[in-house]
């Protein structure tokens, strides 16, 4: 058996960090057994659903390095939601419904204040051919229910049948479905909700194995009735534990919180993105993985906490700098060429600048300073302003390499007495305009002497 995993999400707006952290869970699960990775859209809602926003997952998904084996839309299978609910219509294992919204609502409210928890009572199950035709007559369409299989030889007397499963990340798991109103499957306008075409999908593509979030295990119960209502055994099931910002609030794809696309724009990288959004709220230590395969290693359900975990924005700066000072010349080559920065002089610069980024594209900044001057005039005392132009005499001459600076420090330092801090803040206040950045043993030999003279005060 083909290890089979899914990722759905409804294509009604970006994806935030924490459906990326859904699909990549289900990615390094495919990847660490050799199986595969269907892409499906819940596009069901096709009001709200769109393309656009359906081709913009895709794209995060590949920048994160994940690339589905599949692509599934389920608004080209309602023929295969229709056929399986005509299916069960036959066994008699759904039945129609004619209630109004609002009379639903009202029955609701009268159960709660009787102290009843407000389960649809199956009212529906009691109505004549008569009734139901006046209904009809009336113009109204019904909706189609679920008849949970939570009685006896009494639909109309559920009775405790409870629902258990191993699950991945949570362990023993158990749904009473007595506890929950038969779910309505499709609307009264042929519209389908979530669960049913979910079980649908799951049976035809195969999965085996299903990883989401947390907020679904009541629906776990129910889908594992439906799997079994068609003839089919349910899949292995993961919850893991969801994120919220750090002040403990829920993200959303309609408020664009944390959205992976915002995260791109601002220069992050995916691997921190995918870092922290797998090992946040995990028995792991929350470091800078270079790979998804590495990161692969380190991925376990059973360890994975059962409580909310806050996502700090701030620990992607840390992982993003860790990584970019990891970085090679030939893996960002092309990237700094994008931004301007190529030629001879690429490579050195990049070693010499890479340990003071924290994204990427801070490299401009010192690609700038290094071919157009100081973008700040320093603030320099009357005497500081003396000792460099005591130490800009001393400059030795070229060729300069690694060591100019050393050798240019000691003769300064024996000339003028100065050492540490007074000696060397001035010289990079000169030279970059700037109070902290790369060893100027390193800037050094890239400005050469003329370029150094150059920004003598």
């Amino acid at each position: 058996m083909t290890v089979t995993v899914r990722f759905a999400p409804s294509p009604t707006g970006n994806i935030h960090i924490g459906n990326a952290r859904t699909a990549l869970f289900n990615w390094l699960f495919a990847l660490k057994n050799r199986g595969r990775f269907i892409q499906r859209f819940d596009d069901t809602d096709t009001a709200r659903s769109t393309q656009e926003f359906a081709n913009a997952i895709l794209y995060d998904l590949h920048w994160l390095g994940i690339f589905p084996d599949v692509v599934e839309y389920q608004s080209k299978r309602f023929d295969v939601y229709d056929a399986a609910l005509e299916r069960l219509k036959a066994e008699g294992k759904v039945y129609a419904c004619y209630e109004t919204p609002e009379e639903l609502d009202l029955k609701r409210k009268i159960r709660r204040t009787r102290g009843l928890p407000p389960v649809y009572g199956r009212d529906a199950l009691k109505l004549t051919a008569a009734q139901k035709a006046a209904f009809e007559a009336e113009g109204r369409k019904p909706h189609w229910r679920f008849l949970l299989p939570n009685f006896g030889a009494d639909p109309l007397e559920p009775q405790r049948t409870e629902v258990t499963w191993k699950d991945m990340m949570r362990g023993d798991e158990t749904v009473d479905l007595a506890s929950l109103s038969d779910p309505i499957l499709r609307r009264e306008d042929g519209s389908y909700l979530y669960t049913f075409p979910s079980v649908v999908d799951d049976i035809d593509f195969g999965i085996t194995h299903v990883i989401r979030g947390d907020d679904h295990v009541t629906n776990t119960g129910v889908q594992i009735a439906l799997f079994r209502a068609l003839g089919a055994e349910p899949p292995a099931f993961g919850h893991h534990n969801l994120l919220t910002t750090v002040t403990g609030e829920g993200l959303s794809k309609r408020s664009g919180a944390l959205s992976v696309a915002s995260l791109r724009d601002s220069g992050i990288e995916p691997m921190a993105v995918a870092s922290l959004a797998v090992l946040v709220g995990t028995a792991e230590n929350v470091s800078a993985m270079k790979s998804l395969a590495e990161l692969a290693e380190h991925f376990e359900p059973s360890q994975i906490s059962k409580s909310p975990s806050k996502f700090d924005p701030a620990e992607l700066t840390t992982l993003n700098r860790a990584l970019i000072h990891a970085m090679s010349f030939e893996q960002v080559r092309e990237r700094l060429a994008a931004l301007g920065i190529a030629g001879d002089e690429a490579e050195g610069f990049w070693n010499a600048v890479r340990g003071n980024l924290d994204r990427l594209s801070d490299a401009v900044l010192w690609w700038r300073i290094l071919k157009e001057g100081r973008i700040h005039e320093p603030h320099l005392t009357d005497e500081d302003r003396e000792f460099l132009v005591r130490s800009f005499d001393l400059l030795p001459e070229e060729p300069w390499n690694g060591s100019t600076w050393k050798s240019w420090t000691e003769a300064i330092k024996e000339a003028t007495g100065r050492k540490g801090k007074a000696l060397f803040m001035p010289i990079r206040l000169a030279l970059t305009g700037l109070s902290s950045g790369p060893e100027l043993a390193d800037l050094l030999p890239l400005l050469g002497r003329e370029g150094t003279l150059a920004r003598r005060p």
